[in-house]
């Protein structure tokens, strides 16, 4: 027999809900917002690459200073990601976000309406300087918002969607560009970061616990104001862990090689050295930006298949090996075996979303959005090198021939450029082989 309570006790009686994890919807929608911003700087990231002509031609610009352009994004980019990394842990996405896209917008529009070269430069650093927040805080938003078995797929479509940006920036920002002109567009980008910043502020939350439910990273974060002390405590702490340091350099040559080639360089070589028009060889580059997406979801949800991040990591560095290894040994190959090699490397570059993950898992969780930062400047060591250094072999070895403004290379220097590219992608691979395996296991002190 069921004993029924008197209606005065039950009165005093409150039954508190159980916490369920967010509805699928939402987690998307916040990870949704970082994810925008995240597209809008990889647009930004690559956007010389078919611009190089009106650029060289509006700023008077030789093949090293358009290589130090285009790293100006890389120089701020590499020099905020420790920082960010402490500052996402501290204060969470939201603020950061908002604040980066913001000043992001800024930076875009000064890069439109810029007429010489120092401001277009100031211009592309403060995108760089303030993108660079996009992906860590995305890190911290997908462990905090969805289940850790779902997290390299998540992350895979992160990247692909984000690589969406960089393929906007081939062919349509070309199309678009000789439309209206170049400045219009990069313009018009400047003010859609404008509106996202917006509503990055008001609509999104850092953690589920923000909206009632539980937080898939365990208990809701506890954001304490920054020091310079702690800041410095963090950037110093997670080079003890052996697989960060050696996945800081893996990052830098397979996937920094990468957008060096398809992000700035490899139009110029279709265009001088196969023929091409720049609309098809913005064509090509923008194949290998999907082929990058495409490696990124399919490498993650291996890694998440296997429980292993080490052998899917492995196996797109095998793929980045093989096909800048063709550009430097043949870059004077037919374009049927070529391009299909550069596409194989593109495929295998995506595997770096890998390299956050195995990054994350190595080191204690506190240390999340500091080690993300940490791997992610890796990323970007590698082209702010890269860029410039192969703008500089490319106008020592310059033969002297100027076409409407433009400096003409030949092939034996690309062949020299590339060797430098293609010595830095082994050494990569060479510390990817030393990392160890973390069984998509988190560190446990």
């Amino acid at each position: 027999m069921t004993a029924v309570l008197p209606p005065s006790i039950r009165a005093n009686i409150s039954v508190s809900p159980v916490p369920a994890h967010p509805p699928m919807l939402l987690a998307f929608m916040m990870w949704g917002l970082a994810v925008a911003f995240y597209l809008f700087g990889f647009f930004h990231r690559v956007t010389p690459a078919v611009l190089t002509s009106e650029l060289m031609r509006d700023f008077s610009l030789t093949a090293a200073m358009l290589g130090n352009l285009s790293a100006f994004y890389f120089y701020f980019y590499a020099g905020m990601q420790i920082p960010t990394g402490v500052l996402v842990d501290h204060y969470g996405p939201r603020k950061i976000l908002s604040i980066g896209a913001l000043i992001g917008g800024i930076g875009a529009l000064l890069f439109a309406f810029a007429d010489s070269f120092a401001s277009s430069a100031i211009g592309r650093g403060l995108i760089g300087g303030t993108v660079a927040v996009a992906w860590v805080s995305l890190l911290k938003l997908s462990t905090n918002w969805f289940d850790a078995r779902r997290l390299g797929m998540v992350t895979g479509i992160a990247l692909a969607i984000g690589t969406m940006g960089a393929v906007l920036a081939g062919l349509p920002l070309r199309v678009l560009s000789d439309a209206y002109g170049w400045r219009n567009v990069i313009g018009a980008s400047g003010f859609i970061a404008l509106v996202l910043a917006l509503a990055i502020f008001l609509l999104m939350r850092d953690d589920p616990s923000d909206s009632g439910f539980d937080s898939h990273a365990g208990t809701s974060p506890q954001l304490a104001q920054p020091s310079v002390l702690s800041i410095l405590k963090g950037m110093a702490e997670i080079w003890r862990y052996r697989n960060v340091t050696l996945l800081f350099w893996a990052q830098s040559g397979l996937c920094g090689a990468f957008l060096t080639f398809a992000g700035l360089w490899g139009v110029p070589f279709f265009v001088q050295q196969h023929g091409l028009t720049a609309k098809s060889a913005s064509l090509i580059t923008s194949g290998m930006l999907i082929a990058f997406s495409c490696g990124g979801i399919l490498l993650g949800m291996l890694s998440d298949k296997l429980r292993k991040r080490k052998p899917p990591f492995v196996l797109g560095g095998a793929c980045v090996v093989l096909g800048f290894g063709a550009l430097y040994v043949a870059p004077d190959l037919p374009l049927t075996m070529l391009v299909p090699l550069l596409l194989l490397g593109g495929f295998g570059s995506g595997s770096m979303v890998i390299g956050f993950l195995h990054g994350k898992e190595s080191a204690p969780l506190r240390l999340a959005g500091t080690v993300a930062g940490a791997i992610n400047m890796g990323v970007m060591v590698g082209p702010l090198v890269q860029q410039p250094a192969i703008g500089w072999i490319l106008d020592h070895y310059w033969g002297g021939m100027i076409i409407d403004g433009i400096r003409l290379y030949d092939m034996s220097a690309f062949k020299l450029a590339f060797a430098f590219l293609f010595v830095w992608v082994l050494t990569s691979f060479v510390a990817l082989l030393l990392t160890r395996e973390s069984n998509c296991r988190q560190y446990r002190n």
